[in-house]
């Protein structure tokens, strides 16, 4: 029936190497370096990144108010109406 799947081809001079699921520890040093860690990282770039998503949020939130209010009557040119 040919190779299965995972013998479709000989590799040479490539070597992995892999660890077992029983062996690894899933969240090593969360508490005590990770969190630690993401907090500095955000300190660190938050005055690079958050200027322009302030400045995009308010030219957008300029241009929806401007939109709206051009879509809006004049109430002077119904004054006479009656």
């Amino acid at each position: 029936m040919g190779r299965h799947f995972g013998d479709l081809i000989k590799m040479r001079h490539i070597i992995t190497y892999s660890l077992s699921p029983f062996e690894q520890r899933a969240f090593p040093n969360y508490f005590s370096k990770g969190i630690p860690n993401v907090w500095r990282r955000f300190r660190s770039q938050v005055f690079k990144v958050m200027p322009p998503f302030v400045f995009a949020y308010l030219v957008y939130a300029w241009g929806n108010q401007e939109f709206a209010n051009s879509k809006r009557k004049d109430p002077s040119l119904y004054e006479n109406d009656k």
